[in-house]
This record gives structure tokens, C-alpha cells and sequence, in this order.
């Protein structure tokens, strides 16, 4: 079976072609295994975070990082902007010998082209981060351009019940 395709050349004129469906269906399904292998790509790349940490290397911190329009907000301290000072900042902070240990948990990625981001939670000496983290695809590797941890107030658990009907939320 064949299906029609129609589409505009370059001098704004319609065009109808025809291509066998099972090549679409594999085109189709080309385009859903990029985006599961981006997918694992940029999980890898947030491990590779979080890896970085567990074993204070300071130069595998600097390799996750992209080199331009990067920012950090590290949970109590203020926004820093640019390459050198969140460096800077990692530089102190894996140089302190009594780090916590960082447990990121419930990782979900969201891709929009060359950007990402995934959001989880960071477990630190028995506290809960919200956690953000922005990767932007720089010659072909997924690299961070920002993160974000902030505390989470309390754990929150799914409602098992539905609130009574009389309550608008």
C-alpha cells in the first residue's frame, strides 16, 4: 500500500508524491527511536552529574557544564551566572569533605529539540530538593546549561480520597 504525500517546492508550488507505507512507518519509527536514545543520552548525562559528585571530580563537573548562557541555584545561595563562577562554586563545594551525599530520584525528561530538562528529586542528608536540570545539545553531547535545587516543604503523597464535592479545589 502506498500513501499520498503532498508538499510545497521551492517555488511555492504543490507536489504530490506517493511512498510505500512501510517505509513511513519506519520513518515514524525513526523518529520515536532518536527521541527515546536522546532520552537515554540525557538521562546519562544527568547521572554523569550525579556521579560527579559521589566521587568529588571536579574535572568531570567541568565537562557536564557547556561553556556559554549557563546559570546555578544552589539550594540558600543566590543565582550565579556564567561558566567561572558556577565552577567557582563547585570547586568549593566538592573540595568540603563533609558533602552530603546527593540521591536524585524519580528522574522525568523533557525534550524540545536541542534542549532538555529533567526534573527529580534530590535526596540530601535527609532532605528533599525540588531539582531542575537544563541540558542543551552542544556538538552532538548533552551538556548542562542550568540547575536548580530548592527545598520541598513536605514530601507530599497522592490523595487516595476525592475532596467532597462542595469544595472548588
Amino acid at each position: 500500500m502506498a500513501v499520498l504525500i503532498a508538499g510545497r517546492l521551492a517555488s511555492g508550488k504543490r507536489a504530490f508524491s506517493t511512498m510505500p507505507f512501510s517505509r513511513l512507518i519506519s520513518a515514524s519509527n525513526s523518529c520515536t527511536s532518536r527521541r527515546m536514545s536522546d532520552e537515554a543520552e540525557i538521562l546519562a548525562a544527568n547521572a554523569a552529574y550525579y556521579r560527579a559528585f559521589a566521587t568529588t571530580d571536579f574535572g568531570a563537573m567541568s565537562r557536564i557544564w557547556a561553556d556559554d548562557n549557563v546559570s546555578c541555584v544552589h539550594p540558600g545561595w543566590p543565582a550565579l551566572i556564567g561558566r567561572h563562577a558556577i565552577l567557582e562554586s563547585y570547586q568549593q563545594i566538592l573540595s568540603n569533605p563533609n558533602q552530603d551525599r546527593i540521591e536524585p530520584r524519580n528522574e522525568t525528561v523533557m525534550i524540545n529539540g536541542s534542549e532538555a530538562r529533567v526534573l527529580c528529586v534530590e535526596f540530601v542528608a535527609g532532605a528533599a530538593l525540588a531539582t531542575t536540570n537544563l541540558f542543551r545539545r552542544v556538538g552532538g553531547e548533552w551538556r548542562m546549561t542550568h540547575h536548580q535545587a530548592s527545598p520541598i516543604a513536605a514530601l507530599v503523597a497522592e490523595l487516595t480520597s476525592q475532596p467532597p464535592s462542595n469544595r472548588l479545589n
